[in-house]
This record gives C-alpha cells, structure tokens and sequence, in this order.
C-alpha cells in the first residue's frame, strides 16, 4: 500500500481500519493505526497535561519558604512543560523531608519546666515569662522556628543569667539552634559552645563598660569633678567583678551613678535655658544698647537664627565665620569712614580761617580807605590827592588780590568737602551691604560660592580628621531655559527659591546648601556614604514631586538631575566639582530626573 501523506486521508483510513479489525476506538489505537499508517513514531510523546497540572499546583499550601519555594520550582517546570523538572522538584521535597526527624518536643518541654522551677542569678519569674511571650509571638506561625527559640531561650536560662537580658541572643543564635532540632548529637556541643562564647565574651563587654565609664563618660565631665571621680571608681569596680554576687553589688551603684546623671544633664538643661534666654534679650534689647544700629541687623540676624533653633555645632561655626568676615569689613571701612570725617573736619576748619582772614583783610582795607577819605577832604589842592589816590588805588588792588585768592581757596575747599561727603555716603552703604550679605546668595538665601569654599574647606578637614565620608551632590533643574522661556524670568526665579526652600527644609541641619551658580545647586552631606548619598537626593526628588511650584496660582512640575560623588582624602573642591558634574551630566543624558553616582 502506498504511503498516504494527507491528514484527513489518513484519518479516513485510521477509521476504516479500526472497523475491519474491529478494534475498540480508543486514543491508544487510534494514535497507533493513525502512526502505522503515516509511517511515523509511534511512540510520540505523550501530551503534556498543563492544565490540570496547574490545578494540582494552584492547590498547594503556600504558608512558609520551603513551600514557596516548591510552588516556584513547579511554576517553572509548568512554564517550560518540562516533566524531567516537574518530576525533579518533587522527589527532591519527598526525598529532603523523608529524612526528617520529629521535633523532640517531649525532651524540650521536660527542659523547659526544669530550668523555668530552676532560681538564676538575675532571672526572676517576671523577666522569664516575658522572654517566653517574646518567643510565642514572634515564632508561634512555624513549628521549626518555635521550637529553635525554645531550645535557645532554654539554654540562655542555663547559663545561670549571664546571657543579655533581651532577645536579641536567642534570635542570634537560632539558627544554629534549628540544626540541633534536626542533629540530636549537635545539641550538647551547642550548648557548651555557647556557654563557652558566652563566657568570653564577658570579660570584653566587662573592659567595653569600663573603658565607656572612662572615656566618654568621665572626660565630659570635667565641670562636675565628683562625679568624674564616680566614673573611674565605678569603672575600676567593673575590671574587679567577676563573680556574680560582685555584679550584683555592683548594679546599686551603676543606678546611683545613672541618676546622678540624670540630675546633672537636667542642670545642664537649665542652665543652657537660661543662657539662651539671656542672649535672647540681649538680641532685642540691642537698640536700647547702641545709638545706632543699622549695621548690625545682619549680625542680630544670624545669631537670633541659631538661637531660635536646636544647637549644632556645624551652624555655630558657620554663624562665626560670617560674623568674622562682617567684622573685618566693617572695621575697615569705619576706620576710612572716621579718616573721611576727620578730613571734612580740617576742611571746615581751614573755611573758617579763610573767612576770617578775609574779614580782618576786608577791615583793614575799610579803615585805610576811612583815612585816605578823611585826608581827600582836607587836602587844598590837587597834588596833594595824588598821594591819596594812588594809595587807594594800592589798597584796593591788595583787597582784590586777596578776595581772589579766597573765593579760589573756598571753591577748592568746597570740592574737596562734597568728595568728603560722597565717601562717607559710600562707605556707610558698604557697611550696611557687608552686614546684611553675610556670603549668602541674594536671591535664595544659600550660600554663594565664597560661602560654599569656606565650608567645603571645613568639611573636607574634618572628614580627612575623623576618616569620615563626606559625599558632594551636584543640581541641576531639568528643563529651565524652556521655563524661562515660556513663563518669563521671573516666574525662574521663584522656582529657584522654591528649590531652594524645599531642599532646606528636606537635608538634615548638618549638610549645607550653596547655589552654584544660574540653576545649578550643591549640597555637602558630611557622615553619609555614597549609597545613603544618592538615597538622601532620590527622597528631595520625592519631595519636590509632592510639593507643587505655584505660577499665577498655576501648578508647575519642577524636576531636577543630580551627579553625587565621595570626596577624596587632599582632594580640590574643583576636582570633586567635577566628577559630581559627570555624573549629573550623565543623568541629564539619560532621561533626566535622575540621580547617579561617581
């Protein structure tokens, strides 16, 4: 018979065959005539039964990771249709919990209530039944897990209270705990490794006390000399307690020093009050302390700022420089300022002189000029005016040259009085610009770029001192010109402010901000890694997208890209600039709103 390749003549054919042989017209036969026919494989595959696998699948618990992690593993195989996968994931969860071995909750109870009827040192019944309420909480949703914290909380009480009093151990150490469920022999081993640790780490934590009480208590406090003297007894008393009652004799006296603490940080308190409240009166009551008070608004400024605020000590130093540069600047122009004076003063003296040489010179002249008349009136014939007249003439020619003389010298000095005058307008003008500028940027009220060097070279020195990271960012707004552009200048600079005032109000007290020029920003975060860095840039974006900027009562989304980097130990501000400025360059190239790291 010739070989039929049509499917639907080979199906015909596969139907009349099964007729004549009069075979039952099963999927078996059927498929097996349907191949002997065609000339095929009559050992095809079988068909892949995924939908009911998905049933069977869609029916598994899924309460904790191991079966989670089953249903991913049967997920996958279902995907890919693979039996060999299928059949694989479920002979390896039989296989892996055939092995296992029932919880000995019979051995842990008998444990339990021997070492709960059991007194430790530093375990009352108080403190044991709440580190067991702590355990039934957190792991009463899984067998494994309960009985792991049992087991470790129960060895915790065996070390007679030597363990930490929370259960910060016993979720430590559970894991270890959960292999001694599964490993009988593990168990003894576990638990004298434990109380083995347990016991070295004592005499650390004993030194750690003590070099606390030491160090950073006692050096702090150096205006209560008694109390720093109770440190260091209390730290040489926790070298010398090695037995329990010793360290039970020893916790009244760390609770008397406590308190005592307590007492003289609540002194401090107060005392830190009322200075604060001083120096607040001080600041309003300045313009009952000078005559003038003009040029020292910017000054008042700064310190009612940081008054007013939480202390920190970034903002206490920052406050002092500006202070400093103010104060230099004003001494010097008021020094040019009093020599400006002074001049204007010899100027008015030297007018005064002129105007009275003028007046004796102008009296002389109208004395000599009363005798020349008397003498014209006596005189009986001409010749004898000629003498008279030409004596007139004389003194008048002298009275003339000295009235030119004056009204030069008075013309000069009057020039020189209003150049006096214009200088000292001046200088009061730079003395009321240099307290009110302070190195702030005029239309953000950030810091300038001068402002920026001053801190950066702090910060730098700082983290190079302490080997701390200090992480620069660098802003840009996305899409300013076209805001520029499209609601004007002015409208740019309110988002510029409204920049501004969100990322002050977003970074904690000790980062700074600086504008860097146009809409470019810079933010120095001291203390903070690269990862927490970016973090800290991605939440300002949050933040920006959450508070709208308002033109003519119009909500416009404001978004910015930003490149962070890690300052480098001797590294220029110019160089840090510049890796911070790639990266943003990058962000700005790849989508913009972004913030990437360098």
């Amino acid at each position: 018979m010739s070989t039929i390749t049509n499917p639907s003549e080979i199906a015909r054919e596969t139907l009349r065959l099964l007729a004549s042989r009069r075979m039952p017209p099963s999927p078996e036969n059927y498929r097996a005539i349907y191949h002997e026919i065609a000339g095929s494989n009559d050992k095809a595959e079988e068909v892949f039964p995924e939908r009911e696998l998905k049933v069977l699948l869609a029916s598994l618990p899924k309460e904790n990771p191991v079966q989670l992690r089953l249903s991913r593993q049967l997920d996958q195989a279902l995907k890919g249709k693979s039996w060999n996968d299928y059949r694989k994931a479920l002979s390896d969860f039989v296989s892996e919990h055939s092995n296992e071995k029932e919880l000995g909750w019979s051995e842990l109870i008998g444990e339990f209530l021997r070492q709960w009827e059991t007194k430790q040192t530093g375990l009352t019944p108080a403190r044991k039944r709440e580190s067991l309420e702590h355990v039934l909480v957190s792991a009463a949703s899984n067998n494994e897990t309960l009985f792991a914290r049992l087991q470790s909380l129960i060895k915790s009480w065996s070390l007679n209270g030597a363990a930490p009093e929370d259960m910060t151990l016993v979720d430590g150490i559970a894991a270890g705990a959960v292999e001694a469920a599964h490993n009988p022999s593990v168990v003894a081993a576990s638990a004298g490794g434990t109380s083995s640790r347990a016991s070295e780490l004592l005499p650390e934590l004993r030194e750690l006390f003590a070099y606390t009480l030491e160090v950073a208590v006692a050096t702090q406090l150096t205006e209560a000399p008694d109390i720093a003297a109770d440190a260091r007894a209390l730290a040489s008393a926790v070298r010398n307690a090695t037995t329990p009652k010793a360290l039970e004799s020893l916790l009244t006296g760390i609770k008397r020093f406590a308190f005592r603490l307590e007492l003289l940080a609540e002194d401090r308190a107060e005392l830190r009050n009322g200075l604060l409240h001083l120096l607040q009166l001080l600041i309003e009551n300045v313009s009952e302390l000078v005559v003038d008070d003009r040029w020292l608004n910017g000054q008042i400024e700064v310190v009612r700022s940081i008054v007013s605020q939480p202390l920190n000590i970034r903002a206490i130093d920052d406050a002092e420089q500006r202070l400093k540069d103010v104060i230099f600047n004003q001494s010097q122009l008021k020094h040019s300022l009093n020599e400006a004076k002074e001049a204007l003063k010899h100027m008015l003296a030297g007018f005064v002189d002129h105007l009275a040489e003028f007046a004796d010179s102008t009296s002389d002249y109208h004395d000599k000029i009363e005798v020349c008349a008397e003498k014209i009136s006596k005189a009986d014939d001409i010749t004898q005016l000629e003498d008279v007249l030409a004596e007139v003439m004389r003194e008048t020619r002298v009275i003339q040259i000295n009235a030119q003389r004056s009204r030069d010298d008075l013309r000069t000095t009057k020039q020189r009085v209003e150049a006096a005058d214009k200088r000292i307008t001046e200088l009061q003008g730079e003395l009321d610009k240099a307290s009110n500028l302070v190195r702030l940027d005029q239309l953000t009220g950030t810091l300038n770029r001068r402002g920026l060097e001053d801190v950066f070279e702090k910060e730098s020195s700082r983290s190079q001192r302490r080997k701390s990271p200090l992480c620069v960012a660098l802003l840009d707004i996305d899409n300013f010109k076209k805001l520029n552009d499209s609601l004007g200048h002015d409208a740019g600079d309110a988002a510029l402010v409204h920049l501004s005032t969100v990322i002050r109000e977003t970074i904690r007290p000790q980062d700074t901000v600086a504008r860097f020029g146009g809409e470019e920003f810079i933010i120095l975060l001291p203390d903070t890694s690269l990862e927490d860095a970016q973090s800290a840039l991605v939440r300002l974006q949050r933040e920006l997208t959450k508070k709208f900027f308002l033109h003519n009562n119009e909500k416009q989304l404001i978004t910015f890209s930003a490149g962070v980097t890690c300052y480098i130990a001797e590294e220029t501000q110019v160089a840090v600039i510049k890796r911070a400025d790639e990266a943003m360059y990058e962000a700005k190239q790849t989508g913009k709103n972004r913030v990437l790291t360098r």
